[in-house]
C-alpha cells in the first residue's frame, strides 16, 4: 500500500514540473510574440485597418486562379450578334484618338442603375435592404493593369447579362447602326456624340481593355459574372456567391498603352471633365499623406548623464511623423446645379453640366434656369443644343421629351411626352418639384394636373429663353430649327402670338432675314397692310418683285404663307 502512494505522489509531482515548463515555455513564446509584433505595429495595423476598409466598401474582391478557372468551365459561351460586332467595331476604329470617354459612359451606365433602385424604392422599402448605399466607386491596380468601377444600382440577371451587352435588343445597337454610315462621313466627333445617346457606351471600355469581367447582382437572382475579350463572351454563375450584395462591379484589363488611365490625377481629371454633375457620389480610392503625432521611443542603452538631467527640462513625449493612409475619396462634393442659385452658378459650369446632361461636345446655344412659383413651384434648366439631331423630323410626333424630371431631388424619368410640345422636343434640360407625389406610377405621374401646368409654364419660358437669343446667334438658331418655329405656329394655338415674335422672312428691304416687328417698323405712314409673295425660293419671286409697281417688303415660302394664314390677324396681310 505504501509502494503505490509513493508512486502517485512521484506521479504527480513530474506532471507538474512538466505542466510548470509548459506554462514557462508559453510565457517566453508570448513575451516574444508581443515583441515582434510592436516593432512592427504601426505598419500592420495601419494595412489591416486599409484592407479592411477596402473589402467593406469593394466588393466582390479578387476572383482566384481556381475560381476563374471554375467560372469558365461552368460558363455558357455566346457569341455576339453580328450587328454588335460591327458596332464595337466601329466604335473602337473611330475613337482611338478619343478614348477617355470610356469612364464617362461607364459611370454613366452606372448613374442609371443607381437612378432605376432608388426610384424602386420608392415603392418598395425592401430593394435596398441588401445595401442601402447608393454610390459609385473606383479603383485601380496599377500592378495589376486593372481598373475597377463598382455601382451599387439594381444589377443584371443572368439573363440581362447576355440581353443588355450582347444582343442588339436592348443595348440600343440597332438605331446606333443606322446612323452608322453618316457618322463615318462625320468623323470621330460625332460618334463620340452618338455613343451616350443611344446606349451603347459600354462597349467604348473596349477602346482601353484587351478583356472585360462584368460582375452583376440583381435582387431577383444569383450573382453572375459575365467576361469577354470583344470577340465573344460568356456567362456564368459567381462560385463565390453573393458577394456584392447589388450592383455590377466592372473590371477593364487595360492594354498596356491605356496605362495612364490606372493614375490618380488622371481619374480624377476625366471625372471632373465629364462626371462631376453625376447624382450620386463617385468615390476613389486613393492615397494621402497625414502627419500624425507619435510616442517618444527612448532607448534602453541611453547614457547615465541622458537620466541626470535638470528636472526643469521636459522632453517632447511625442513625435511628428508622415503616414501614407488609403480611403476612398469623393470626387464630386458638387450640390445639383439645378437647385442653386443662377447667380452662384458660372458659366462653365453650365456648360460642364450640358455636355454631362447630353453627351454633346459642344456648348448650348441657349439656357435657361428658372424657379416657377404659383399653382406648383417647380426648378428648371433648359438647354437649346446648338444643332438639331438629323432624324428629328422622321420621329416627329413619336420620340419623348428630351426632359428628365425629378420630384424633390429624386429621379423618376426620361421618358415622359408631356412636358414639351413635340416642336420644341429637342429642348434638354431638368425638372425638379416638390410638390408631385413620389409613390405613384409613372403612367399616373403623367395623367396628373400639376403636370398640365408645369408643361403650361416650361412652353412660355422655353419661348422665352428663344426670344432672347442674340441676333448673331439667332441666325444659326434659325437655320437649324425654324421648321419647329413654323410648325409650332400650325400646332399650338394658345402660344400662336408668341411663336409669331421668332418667325423670320426674306425681305426686299435687304439681303438679311427679317422679324414680322421689324417691318411693321418700317412701314411708310398710313400703310395699313403687309404685302406679300409665296413662292418656292427667293429666286423664283425676284422677278416678280421687280416687275410690280408695289413696294414689298417680305417674300415668303409655302410654309410661311400658311403660318401667316394662321396668325390670327390675317387681315393685315396682302398676297399679290
Amino acid at each position: 500500500m505504501k509502494y503505490f502512494l509513493l508512486l502517485g505522489l512521484g506521479i504527480l509531482f513530474l506532471s507538474g514540473w512538466a505542466h510548470a515548463q509548459e506554462e514557462g515555455v508559453g510565457t517566453v513564446e508570448e513575451v516574444t510574440v508581443d515583441v515582434d509584433h510592436g516593432a512592427s505595429r504601426e505598419g500592420s495595423r495601419t494595412d489591416a485597418e486599409a484592407v479592411s476598409r477596402e473589402e467593406e466598401a469593394i466588393s466582390p474582391g479578387e476572383l482566384s486562379v481556381a475560381q476563374m478557372k471554375e467560372i469558365r468551365e461552368r460558363a455558357k459561351n455566346y457569341t455576339f450578334q453580328t450587328e454588335v460586332n460591327r458596332m464595337m467595331k466601329l466604335i473602337i476604329n473611330s475613337l482611338y484618338r478619343n478614348k477617355e470617354i470610356f469612364l464617362r459612359e461607364l459611370i454613366s451606365n452606372g448613374s442609371d442603375a443607381l437612378d432605376k433602385i432608388r426610384l424602386l424604392s420608392l415603392t418598395d422599402h425592401n430593394v435596398l435592404e441588401s445595401n442601402p448605399d447608393l454610390s459609385i466607386r473606383i479603383k485601380a491596380e496599377p500592378d495589376k493593369r486593372q481598373l475597377h468601377i463598382i455601382d451599387s444600382g439594381i444589377g443584371m440577371t443572368g439573363a440581362e447579362l447576355v440581353n443588355n451587352l450582347g444582343t442588339i435588343a436592348k443595348s440600343g445597337t440597332a438605331d446606333f447602326l443606322s446612323k452608322m454610315q453618316d457618322v463615318e462621313k462625320g468623323g470621330a466627333q460625332e460618334m463620340n456624340d452618338m455613343i451616350g445617346q443611344f446606349g451603347v457606351g459600354f462597349y467604348s471600355a473596349f477602346l482601353v481593355a484587351e478583356r472585360v469581367t462584368v460582375v452583376s447582382k440583381h435582387n431577383d437572382d444569383v450573382q453572375h459574372v459575365w467576361e469577354s475579350d470583344a470577340n465573344a463572351f460568356s456567362v456564368a454563375a459567381d462560385p463565390r456567391g453573393n458577394t456584392l450584395r447589388r450592383g455590377t462591379h466592372i473590371t477593364l484589363h487595360l492594354k498596356e498603352e491605356a496605362a495612364d488611365y490606372l493614375q490618380p490625377d488622371t481619374i480624377r481629371s476625366l471625372v471632373k471633365k465629364y462626371s462631376q454633375f453625376i447624382n450620386f457620389p463617385i468615390h476613389l480610392w486613393a492615397s494621402r499623406t497625414e502627419t500624425v503625432e507619435e510616442p517618444v521611443e527612448e532607448s534602453a542603452d541611453a547614457d547615465e548623464d541622458a537620466q541626470v538631467e535638470d528636472a526643469a527640462e521636459e522632453k517632447p513625449e511625442t513625435k511628428k511623423t508622415e503616414k501614407t493612409v488609403w480611403d476612398w475619396e469623393l470626387m464630386n462634393d458638387n450640390k445639383p446645379i439645378w437647385t442653386r442659385k443662377p447667380a452662384d452658378v458660372a458659366e462653365d459650369e453650365y456648360t460642364q453640366f450640358y455636355k454631362s446632361l447630353t453627351k454633346d461636345s459642344s456648348p448650348p446655344l441657349a439656357k435657361a434656369h428658372f424657379v416657377a412659383e404659383g399653382e406648383v413651384t417647380f426648378r428648371a434648366l433648359l438647354f437649346v443644343p446648338r444643332v438639331q439631331p438629323a432624324d428629328s423630323f422622321n420621329r416627329y410626333g413619336t420620340k419623348t421629351d428630351h426632359i428628365k424630371l425629378y420630384v424633390r431631388r429624386v429621379f423618376i424619368t426620361d421618358e415622359f411626352n408631356e412636358l414639351m410640345p413635340n416642336y420644341l422636343a429637342f429642348i434638354q434640360g431638368i425638372v425638379d418639384s416638390d410638390d408631385l407625389p413620389l409613390n405613384v406610377s409613372r403612367e399616373t405621374l403623367q395623367q396628373h394636373k400639376l403636370i398640365k401646368i408645369i408643361k403650361k409654364k416650361l412652353v412660355r419660358k422655353a419661348l422665352d429663353m428663344l426670344k432672347k437669343i442674340s441676333d448673331e446667334e439667332y441666325e444659326h438658331f434659325w437655320k437649324e430649327y425654324s421648321t419647329n418655329i413654323k410648325l409650332g405656329v400650325m400646332e399650338d394655338p394658345s402660344n400662336r402670338s408668341r411663336l409669331a415674335k421668332l418667325l423670320r422672312f426674306h425681305s426686299s428691304h435687304s439681303d438679311q432675314m427679317t422679324f414680322l416687328s421689324d417691318y411693321v417698323k418700317r412701314m411708310k405712314p398710313n400703310q395699313h397692310h403687309l404685302y406679300y409673295i409665296a413662292g418656292a425660293s427667293r429666286a423664283e419671286v425676284l422677278p416678280i418683285l421687280i416687275i410690280t409697281w408695289l413696294l414689298i417688303s417680305i417674300y415668303l415660302l409655302s410654309l410661311e404663307q400658311f403660318c401667316l394664314i394662321l396668325l390670327g390677324t390675317t387681315k393685315i396681310f396682302v398676297t399679290l
